[in-house]
Parts: C-alpha cells; structure tokens; sequence
C-alpha cells in the first residue's frame, strides 16, 4: 500500500519562517545603529557647583521634553561615557575639564580648598617687602594733587620710578588706624589684599623730602608729621557689593545670610570674590571700620539705590583680586565711634556664616590664647621702624579688639552648629 505524499509547505509558510530566522540579525542591527533623525548633542560638562549645568527648562527643551523614544533610549551610551568623553574633548582643546562636581563649602561653614586656590594672589609677602624697603630708601621726586583722596593727600613720584599715594591724615590717629589695620590683617593672613603700606616722617630738609620742599610748603603739612606710604595699583575698578550685601539689602529689608545653602547655581567667578567679601566684612567688623561697605548701608536711609553703587575704599584689580583700601578709620577712629556704627557693622558680620578656613583658624588662636594685641603689637614693632612715633593701641582700645576677636569666634561656632544641625 502506498504511503500518502506530504503536501509541500506553502509559500506563506516559507517566507514567514525566513523572518522568523532573521529577526535576530535585524535586532543587532537595530542595537548597533544611531538614530539618524534624532543626532545627539555635543556632551556638556556635567552639572555641578559651578553652575555650568544646564536649566530645568533647557533639559526639557532637548530630546522633545523630555520624552524619549525606544530608539533614543538604545542610543544611551553607558553610565559615565558621556562624562568621559567630555573630557577627552577638553582635552583635545588643550584646557582641562572643569572641576564641577564638588561643593565650594567644605565641613558645612568653609570655603573648599579647590575654591581658594583660584583666588588671586594679591600682593604676594616678598614683593610688598620688596616695594616696603625701596619705597623707605627713595627719595621723593615729585607731589602731585589728585588721585589719592582726599585733597590734603599727595601723589608721589619717587626716585625709583615708582608711585605711592601719600595720606596725610586729619589727625594722627587716622594714620595709627591705617598702620595697624595694616598689620592686623597680617597678623589674620589676609595682609596680601592691602596694598603695601610704610609710615614715612615729614622733614622739608631731610634727604627724603629734599627735592619737593617748595611743593610742601604749598601742602601745609606740619613739619615732623608721620604719614603714610601706600603703593599706587595701576588699572583698578570699582566694586558694586554681591548679593545679599548688595542692592537686595535696600529697601528696609535685613541683610540675608550668606551660607553653604545659598551658593548653588553661582557661577565661579561670583564664588571667588565672596570668598575675598568674606575676608573683606570679617576683618572690617574686627578694625570697626565704617568707611567701606557701613557707610553705604547707613547711606540707605536717605538713598535707596547706593548699594548699587560702588563700595567705598574698596577696587578690584585686573586679576579680579579685591584691593582693601585706605584703611584709616580702623582700630582707632573706629573704636571711638562704636556706638554710632556697630548698628551696622555687626548685623553685617551676622550676614556672614561661610569663611576661610585659615582666617577662622588664626581667629580661634587668638581668642584662645587671648593675644590679639599682643600679637599686633609684636608684629607691628618688628616691621614698622616708626611705630614708637604713633604708639600703639591703648588699654582700653586692646581690649575692644580682643571682645571683637571674641565675638567673631563665637559667630563662626554658632555657625558651624548651625550647619551641624541640617
């Protein structure tokens, strides 16, 4: 008996398992290809505290808000490709990647390492003691009037080539402030953003002064008067304060605090000068000086738009480097005339809770050791040779800058307990 023929298989039957065979080819493919319609973007660097990151809004703009589609998704490239091969792309334009991935405050209250180093330098020690010992050797070549305040004050040309602004002050205790506000930023370790400063004595016949006698004459400078040497910085600016010292302090509203929670999103050019603003408002409350940004807070009661203005005494240099100048009302001026200004100058230093953290370091040995005049006043005698023509700080006036010490230390503490407990 004959078996029955099995029917051939249809040709639907043959195309469909031919598909079937070459589904896994067609998936290969399909993982392996980019989208040709949707072309990736050039990879940025990555979101951090620099605020290079892009916008909420701008990341939903891209990739069609923000739905993306099974063939964008395959196109993904792994976690950490695309970082990487941001880099390589920096590095083929021959700068390195941004560090944007660290927070600019450390341990909750201090500026981070990283964010420090790319302060300007400022007067670095071997060149101000450079300009202080030749400045003390020249001769005074010429006095001119202007440029340097107010117009008691003198522009001087010396014998080197080089310029300082002569400060001749009201009263000698203006010219003690300057001297000592001087070395009391050294003492902190922020003496490099002041301009180098050396006390000069005024004698028309002495060999100094010898060239510019008729010239002193016409200043009416008293014979025997100690002034200051400052040296000229060429191509400074002026300076409008930072939030939230700036124009958000008008208007009656409080000065808000400066903290590690309100600098995200800030660029790193906005970060390095509130580190040197740090430094600036911190030393200002220890010297009690009101001549810089106090002075405009007072201003506000009868101006509302100076905090848009420029901040008294105070010029950025071309690195971007802030200058503290003319320092005069400080340490003793100041200290006359607590009662008028501590309404302003402290509610300022309580605006500040993130700080450098070797200023807050040498701010806690001295309250420590309680040595803050002793340690002025040593260093003052080492390096002024007329210190003994002003004096020094008297009991009274040692003891304010102690207390102030004092006070900055427990605010940094209470800062740092503040951050402690988010």
């Amino acid at each position: 008996m004959k078996r029955a023929r099995r029917a051939a298989p249809g040709p639907l039957l043959l195309l469909g398992l031919l598909l079937l065979g070459a589904l896994p080819g067609l998936w290969t493919l399909l993982l392996r290809r980019e989208p040709d319609s949707e072309p990736r973007s050039p990879a940025g660097p990555p979101p951090g505290r620099w605020g290079w990151g892009r916008s909420p809004a701008a990341r939903g703009r891209r990739g069609g808000g923000g739905q993306k589609t099974f063939r964008a998704l395959l196109a993904v490239p792994a976690a950490g490709q695309e970082e990487r091969g941001g880099e390589g792309r920096f590095a083929a334009a021959g700068s390195a990647p941004p560090a944007a991935t660290a927070s600019p405050v450390e341990r909750g209250v201090f500026w981070s390492r990283e964010l420090e180093a790319q302060v300007p330098p400022g007067f670095a020690a071997e060149e101000a003691a450079a300009w202080l010992s030749a400045a003390r050797a020249a001769r005074v070549a010429s006095l001119e009037r202007g440029g340097c305040g107010r117009s008691s004050n003198r522009l001087a040309r010396l014998s080197d080539g080089s310029r300082a602004c002569v400060r001749y002050g009201i009263n000698p205790e203006q010219i003690q402030g300057e001297a000592l506000s001087y070395h009391l930023a050294g003492v902190l370790g922020m003496q490099e953003r002041l301009p180098p400063m050396a006390l000069a004595l005024v004698e028309a016949r002495g060999r100094q002064w010898e060239s510019v006698r008729d010239e002193l004459r016409g200043s009416h400078w008293a014979e025997g008067a100690v002034v200051s040497l400052t040296r000229w910085v060429d191509n400074l600016t002026a300076v409008v304060a930072p939030a939230p010292w700036g124009a958000e302090a008008g208007g009656g509203r409080r000065l808000q605090p400066l903290s590690a929670g309100e600098l995200g999103g800030l660029p790193p050019s906005q970060l390095v000068e509130l580190v040197q603003w740090s430094d600036l408002i911190l030393f200002d409350y220890l010297t009690a000086n009101f001549d810089r940004l106090v002075s405009n807070l007072f201003s506000l009661q009868w101006d509302p738009r100076v905090m848009r203005r420029a901040t008294s005494n105070l010029l950025r240099a071309p690195d971007g480097g802030l200058v503290f100048m003319d320092n005069e009302a400080g340490l003793v001026h100041g200290y006359r005339l607590l009662a008028m200004w501590d309404p302003y100058n402290e509610p300022l230093l309580r605006s500040l809770c993130v700080f450098r953290e070797g200023t807050a370091r040498r701010v806690a040995e001295l309250h420590r050791r309680r040595s803050a005049a002793a340690e002025l006043r040593r260093r003052y005698r080492a390096r002024e040779p007329l210190w003994a023509r002003l004096g020094f700080l008297s009991e009274r006036q040692a003891e304010l800058l102690q207390a102030r010490v004092d006070f900055v230390h427990r605010h940094i503490a209470h800062c740092r307990a503040q951050a402690a407990a988010l």
